[in-house]
Formats: structure tokens, sequence, C-alpha cells
């Protein structure tokens, strides 16, 4: 059961399952599972039922006495053989000083005797508690036996839990135990961003520190995480490597181009020429290349990026036209045709670089183009510029598409109908204007009674009659 179950109604009937004495791993129910919040659910869940609850403490389980809201009876249920871990720890944070200092006793207790199994087990848990008032103990406990086991540390910097994997990477940080390319070599395989900036940093502060490292920068370099290259871009200035600043210029991330672009300079060099090179050498370009192009061309540098978009690979046609819409240049007769492209890319792209001069297009042409029998991505594209006509136009497309096959199509056209509506607006449609009264007849199941009769007033339309009506 996830944690967003548990705090409902039904979560509710599932714990009650103890109040009539079954047993925690009984059929049909069963404690939380390892996960923190599920067990912070739970407490809560527990606490909500007793509050509603006169059943005798004797009649519940050993579990549900130790989130009882009585702080009496969860004390007693710590003195009992066997309490779960999860609950112990959350009593640690209790708001009850007796049920605290017992708990923590156990909590110490068991740090002892097994410290690993404990700190694997508990510290998801104890994290978010350590947000609370009296959190701040556990918490500060797990840090100094961790702080002392750097073969758990590695294990916990691998954990599937977020923040016990932050946590581990702090405390390795801080403990100093990596030289640069083992922090390197951890922010080029992480995939959660928090944790890859705090090796990236590491990684660059040990540089700083102890001299440049050529390993290291080559594993920044090569790392998935666009914010870890961009770390190995700039890192190449301090180990002399500016020279290499080039090969990343047509990187598939903006801000490692940018940071790319930023050392050329440095070097003296400019990554204009650069741009042009590998736009009109011999091999095909990358999509890339010709977006890096475009952030550092002009309008002047318009028929460049034109002559690419008869390009035979569609990337490089959709880079083309993003490229132009980034100088500010839209020839709508040049685009036009490639809203029947059949790379989706170049459709996409198409459409939001039209999408300002959508009232410029004829209204035909773009109907005809969100017909059943035209691609996917060509009719996303023309309803694209049909609601941005505004109107009409937009209204009568978005109707149209209300019972589509595509279903991503009708969730579209639902949710721009509804976007029409501002109860502090008009929408953009004629008023007094027969055609739109029956299109919103279409609509009604998107808005209340209440919004499609301000609509329809707004409009000079009169409202449909209720059929809750009568005489």
């Amino acid at each position: 059961m996830s944690a967003g179950s548990r705090d409902g109604r039904g979560t509710e009937r599932a714990y009650a399952r103890l109040l009539t004495g079954a047993a925690p791993d009984g059929a049909g129910f069963s404690l939380p599972r390892g996960a923190a919040a599920e067990w912070i659910g739970f407490d809560h869940a527990v606490r909500r039922i007793h509050h509603r609850s006169y059943v005798t403490p004797a009649d519940v389980s050993a579990a549900w006495r130790l989130c009882h809201r009585d702080g009496r009876i969860r004390e007693a249920a710590l003195r009992e053989p066997g309490p779960v871990p999860e609950l112990v720890a959350i009593r640690c944070a209790d708001w009850v000083p007796a049920v605290r200092e017992r708990a923590r006793g156990l909590l110490a207790a068991a740090l002892a005797a097994d410290p690993a199994g404990t700190l694997r087990r508990l510290t998801p848990l104890v994290l978010r508690l350590g947000r609370r008032e009296q959190g701040a103990w556990a918490l500060e406990r797990f840090q100094a036996v961790l702080g002392a086991t750097a073969g758990l540390l590695g294990e916990l910097r691998g954990s599937p839990d977020l923040p016990t994997r932050r946590f581990a990477a702090r405390l390795t940080v801080d403990a100093g135990l990596l030289d640069a390319r083992e922090l390197a070599l951890l922010a080029a395989g992480e995939l959660d961003p928090a944790a890859a900036r705090l090796w990236t940093d590491a990684a660059l502060a040990a540089m700083a520190a102890g001299g440049p490292d050529d390993g290291a920068v080559d594993t920044l370099l090569g790392a998935h995480g666009a914010m870890v290259r961009a770390a190995g871009v700039t890192a190449l200035r301090r180990a002399g490597r500016t020279a290499e600043a080039a090969d990343h210029l047509a990187d598939r991330s903006g801000t490692v181009r940018a940071c790319a672009r930023w050392l050329v300079r440095q070097g003296g060099g400019d990554p204009y020429p650069l741009y042009r090179e590998a736009l009109a050498g011999p091999g095909r370009p990358s999509p890339y290349a010709v977006t890096g192009f475009a952030e550092c061309a002009r309008r002047p540098d318009a028929p460049v990026l034109r002559a690419l978009l008869e390009h035979p690979d569609g990337q490089v046609r959709a880079a083309a036209v993003a490229g132009l819409r980034l100088l500010d240049t839209t020839d709508i007769e040049l685009l036009r045709p490639l809203l029947d492209d059949p790379v989706p890319a170049v459709a996409r792209e198409v459409g939001r670089s039209l999408s300002g001069s959508a009232p410029l297009l004829p209204v035909d042409w773009l109907t005809a183009r969100i017909a059943p029998d035209r691609p996917p991505h060509t009719r996303r594209a023309a309803y694209r510029l049909l609601f941005a006509r505004g109107g009409v136009a937009g209204l009568r497309a978005s109707t149209e598409l209300l019972t589509d096959r595509d279903p991503a199509l009708r969730a579209i056209a639902e949710q721009r109908v509804q976007s029409m509506w501002s109860p502090y607006g008009t929408p953009d449609l004629p008023v007094r204007d027969p055609e739109v009264g029956t299109l919103l007849d279409r609509c009604t199941h998107l808005f209340s009674d209440h919004v499609m009769r301000r609509m329809r007033s707004r409009l000079g339309l009169p409202n449909r009659p209720d059929p809750s009506d009568g005489y």
C-alpha cells in the first residue's frame, strides 16, 4: 500500500483490523514494509483511528499501542519485548518526554548491538524524523556512527532512497574519504541531480586543492548528467586543456555548449567560425551543432539555417526550424510545407514557430491537417496552430477533437477548451454568434452549469433551459 493511499478512510479501515485482535501479519493486513513514509503514515493513521475509538488498550496489538494517542500506553508498549524498530525510531521524536527517553534508550542499545543493521534499516526514517522538533537526537547519533563506518557509508551511497543517498554523500565529502578521481567517478555515475552536484563540487574542490587531475576531468566530461559535464568543461581551463573546449561546442546540453563557448573565448578563440565550419563541413552536422550555431548567430545568419531546412536528416531540419525561431526569424511560406514533414520533431518545431503567426495561416488549410487520416504529429501541430488563432476556428477545432479516436488529442482538446474560460475575462469569441452557441453545447460536460451559464451570458447567448425545471 502506498504512502498516499494510507491517508484516507480506506487506510483507517485496513489498520482497524488490529482493533479486532488480528495479528499484524494476518491475512488481508500487513505492517508497512520498509518505506519510511509508510511508517509515518501508519503512525498518523492509528492516531486518527484512536480519536474515534472506544476500544480498551488490552484489545489492540503491540504495534497499535506504540502509536496510541495516550502517551502512557505508548510508553508501556515500549517496555514490551520486541517492539517494532521503525516505531521505536518514531517514538524517539515523541512529544511526551517519558516516551521519548524510553525509545531513545532502546534505539541507542540497538545501535550498539548491531550498528550496521540498524543504520541500513532505519536511516531513511530517521532522516525524515530529523525535521521534527524532537528529531535531531536520533539523526545526530546516526551521523556519528556512520562517520566512523566508511564501508557502510559506501553502501548507503547506493541506497534507492534519495535522502539517504544524499545524506551519505554529504557525510563522505565532509569526512574527506575520497580523492578527486573517486569523487568524479561518483559524480559521473550519479543519476540524482542533487547528489551529483555534491560529488561534482567535491571533485572540483579536490582538484583546486591538490592540483589538476586529467583522469578526474575526463571522467566528468564523460558523465551522463549535463551539470557534471559542464563542470568538466570548465575544469579544462585549470588543467591547461583549453584547446579541447571546441570538442564540446556541439554537446546535447545547452549548458555544456554555453560553457564550451565561454572557454573557447577565454582561450582567445571565437566559437562562431567553429560552428560555421561544422555546418559546412563534408560530414553531416549534428542537430546540436545547428542549435549551438543558432545560439551565437545573428539575424544575418538566417540563410545558413534556411539552407538546412531541406537537409536529409530530420533532426537537423528540426534544429534548423528551432534555430530560426531563436533568431526571431519566421518565414511563414518557407515553414508551412514542413508542417507535413514525416519527422514528428520537425512538425512540432514548426507548430511552435508559427504559433505567433497563426492568424495569418488559412483556416481551411489547417483544418485539413487535423483530419483523422493525417499522421498524429501533423494533427497535433495543426491543432496547436488552429487553437492559437483563437476565435471560432479554435473552438470549432477543439470541439471536433473532443470525440477523436486519439486519446492524447482528446485530452489536449479538453484542456484547451477549459483554458478558454477565465472568471476575470471574456473568451476570445464573437458575441451573439449562433455557431458559438452550438459549439458550446458540445462542451457542456467540461464545465459546471454555473460556469457555462456565465460564459454564455458574457457572450450574449441564451442559456439552455435546465431540464430539472418544470411546471
